[in-house]
């Protein structure tokens, strides 16, 4: 999958008591209970498995038959996997092509053959993954009306990137399964989009909603742009508080990737900032925005790193509550941020950039 696709995967981004159900196939699933209200998971392997039961074929010499074909493309998992890839690839030509033909070809490569017992094993780890405290830890920094529902597909496929699908029909999100993510590390990543499908059920309010339709399309944008600091909040949420290092379950070159970024906080935090003034002031043109807008996503950019410290910054300083009130509004997210930023900046030796006095001039303006 190429860049720009990646970019978009990040931005796609009645109450139940549901249970979160692990499913190798239609036929037959296993059911683990959950007591969370407004919380309706299913985590289906279907075409993990038929990929893998075709693969240890191959390794043991047997025959691979249409029938195995037809259990792996008749998969919930694949179906919808190809039905996202096929939209792709109508929407961007440098997308990578998709078909039966050519995932045949992948599933019989030399190189996935290497990898089969190692996908297995981590196919069977990540069934281990408490999927219940996934969704309590995204819960936790939604507002009370917020649901969770969502289907999970581990899947094996060539692109190694994992993104949500149809989240107003059946929402989706599609793992790509990695040899090398724990079962904590998944965990953690569930909780990240469970947060961004949960988010989608409650923010903003019918009333908030009303209120920025009736703004100026240049201030309606910019609104929309600072939601991209969700990626902030889903991660400050999948961590489960703001004393937990974002990645105390990654792998180390990961954690240290972010470190070295957050170095850079206040460089990047700068590079928004002008971001946003430039959209009120309508400086740039739609595609430079788009393009500006991506840019600030990369492998955990500014949206990211930004959005997190933002957040944490607001809930140390004016507690939880008053963060998950910010995540609902974008509009009360920034003037926030720079009343705690001034407490904080008095307390500490730490000097955090604040927003610029026009831009919050223009936002506050709007809210009121």
């Amino acid at each position: 999958m190429n860049r720009k696709s990646m970019a978009n995967d990040r931005r796609l981004m009645s109450i139940l008591l549901g249970a979160v159900i692990f499913c190798g196939s239609s036929a037959l699933c296993s059911a683990q209970s959950s007591d969370l209200p407004g919380v309706s998971v299913r985590i289906v392997t279907d075409e993990a498995e038929a990929v893998l039961n075709i693969l240890a074929k191959k390794k043991a010499g047997e025959p691979v038959g249409e029938g195995d074909w037809q259990q792996l493309f008749a998969s919930e998992g694949y179906i919808r996997l190809k039905k996202r890839e096929t939209q792709i690839v109508q929407m961007y030509k440098e997308a990578d092509p998709f078909d039966d033909t050519i995932f045949k070809t992948f599933v019989l490569s030399d190189d996935l053959a290497k990898r089969e017992d190692a996908l297995a094993e981590t196919l069977q780890r990540w069934k281990q993954a408490d999927v219940s405290a996934a969704a309590r830890r995204a819960l936790a920094y939604l507002p009370r009306r917020a649901q969770i529902r969502a289907k999970i597909y581990p899947v094996i496929k060539p692109g190694t990137n994992s993104f949500v699908f149809e989240l107003k029909t059946d929402p989706a999100i599609f793992l790509y399964l990695d040899s090398e993510v724990s079962k904590e590390k998944f965990e953690n990543t569930l909780a990240h989009e469970l947060h961004h499908i949960g988010y989608r059920s409650s923010c903003p309010s019918a009333q908030t909603a009303a209120e920025i339709s009736n703004l100026p399309p240049n201030v309606q944008r910019a609104i929309t742009w600072i939601g991209a600091f969700g990626e902030g909040f889903a991660i400050l949420a999948a961590a489960g508080g703001p004393d937990i290092h974002p990645h105390a379950v990654s792998q180390p070159k990961e954690r240290a990737r972010w470190d070295r970024d957050m170095a850079n906080y206040n460089a990047d935090f700068k590079k928004v900032d002008q971001f946003l003034v430039d959209v009120l002031e309508n400086r740039l043109s739609e595609q430079a925005e788009q393009e500006t807008w991506a840019s600030f996503l990369g492998i955990q950019g500014p949206w990211y790193t930004v959005g997190w410290k933002m957040s944490v910054t607001i809930e140390k300083t004016f507690g939880r509550a008053k963060l998950i009130e910010c995540i609902c509004d974008n509009r009360k997210l920034l003037p926030t941020y720079n009343k705690a930023t001034a407490k904080h900046n008095r307390a500490s030796q730490e000097r955090l950039a604040t927003w610029s006095s026009d831009l919050i001039k223009r936002i506050a303006r709007s809210s009121s």
